[in-house]
């Protein structure tokens, strides 16, 4: 959570003192931050969803992703995205992140299978995937992307919004995002047969409110609505959006800078001047030094944060795709030709990078003095471990 003060308190008061809680209603803070929203992203549709995790799912739902489907997922993620292909009833396959810490377009064209389907590209830590590549995989295997655009709300690939150049996207509002109603998250797209899809997963009933289209039947869904309190937060947390990502963006170059003659290696940046710049990375030459390095910046290696690398996927690895066995994606007549098995050293290429790569965070309100303190610390660090 970057920024939240007095004009959220304002927001939430006023819907509280109106009454209008629910999304369903004339001028609601929801429908105005979809339409907002989706501007910014530059797409057409947009849909409030109760979380990153449920947005992940809708979208695939909207493009139709289902059992009989492989989904490619990256070895570094929050496990909420293989969680949600199993939600659709596909399965994931784990594949390789690169020097960059996202998913390696070179992994993605060796993966892909007869079953696999779709890919979705995570934009980690504000760190954007290289999209020109694996837009180009997916056109050349007819394949659908679903970028996961949960860590990086507000970022860009070569001027364009992420959740803008795959098929759809999806965003997450929760605690630690760069726009935060606590929880919270969004799907875009610009296909409206997507979009109506997508819609009926956060909310199978809402021709109650809005009316019933006669092209299109509603399939039954678990309700993952927002609520008027969520979407009059976001309007004022996207009125604050832009000026913190130009400001972490601002940092992380400064620091680039100041740190190019210490002999370390920035992690790969696949649109430098476009990502939200929310921290700044280097890659180490063993796990050793990495660990020092973090201890000594105030930074952490990415393998060792205990929830965004593959191996802690618990459910994932027990196959445990359901709540109930006649409902576990894994047992599915369908899916049997899915690769179901994964093994803890399956993307040791990846570990190898994670134990390597440490981030720094930036934040929006830090002063120059800050910053430059920021830099002495990595500098030092450099000179002492390199």
């Amino acid at each position: 959570m970057y920024r939240v003060g007095q004009k959220e308190v304002d927001a939430i008061a006023k819907v509280l003192l109106s009454g209008e809680l629910f999304r369903y209603h004339r001028g609601g803070q929801c429908e105005r931050f979809e339409k907002r929203w989706a501007r910014y992203t530059g797409v057409e549709y947009c849909r409030m969803t109760s979380s990153g995790t449920t947005a992940i799912a809708g979208a695939l739902m909207g493009l139709q992703i289902g059992p009989g489907d492989e989904v490619l997922v990256p070895a570094c993620t929050y496990m909420a995205t293989a969680i949600s292909v199993l939600a659709a009833g596909a399965i994931p396959v784990i594949v390789d992140v690169d020097e960059s810490v996202t998913i390696s377009p070179k992994a993605i064209e060796k993966a892909i299978g007869p079953q696999t389907r779709a890919i979705i590209p995570v934009h980690r830590w504000g760190l954007v995937c290289d999209l020109d590549a694996i837009m180009e995989i997916a056109r050349k295997h007819q394949l659908l992307v679903v970028e996961d655009c949960c860590q990086c709300v507000g970022g860009a690939y070569k001027g364009r919004s992420v959740g803008s150049l795959g098929h759809a996207g999806a965003f997450s509002f929760n605690y630690f995002k760069n726009m935060t109603c606590g929880e919270g998250g969004a799907i875009v797209t610009s296909d409206p047969e997507t979009a109506q899809r997508a819609g009926c997963t956060v909310d199978c009933c809402s021709f109650y409110w809005s009316g019933r289209d006669q092209d299109f039947v509603p399939f039954a869904a678990n309700g993952a609505r927002a609520s008027e309190v969520e979407g009059a937060v976001m309007n004022v947390q996207l009125d604050r959006l832009p000026g913190m990502i130009k400001a972490m963006r601002r940092q992380k170059l400064e620091i680039l800078a100041a740190a190019a003659d210490t002999g370390l290696q920035p992690i790969k940046a696949n649109s430098l001047e476009w990502e939200c710049g929310t921290h700044v990375g280097f890659l180490l030459p063993s796990a050793e030094i990495a660990a020092k390095f973090a201890a000594a910046t105030g930074g952490f290696v990415t393998a060792k944060t205990g929830r965004h690398v593959y191996t802690e996927w618990d459910p994932i690895f027990a196959n445990q795709g359901g709540h109930h066995p006649k409902m576990n994606p894994y047992t599915f007549a369908a899916n049997r030709k899915c690769r179901r098995k994964y093994t803890k050293d399956m993307c040791a290429a990846s570990l190898e990078i994670l134990n390597r790569a440490v981030l720094i965070g930036n934040h929006p309100d830090h002063k120059a003095a800050d910053v430059k303190a920021k830099i002495k610390r990595i500098r030092q660090a450099a000179g002492e471990l390199l």
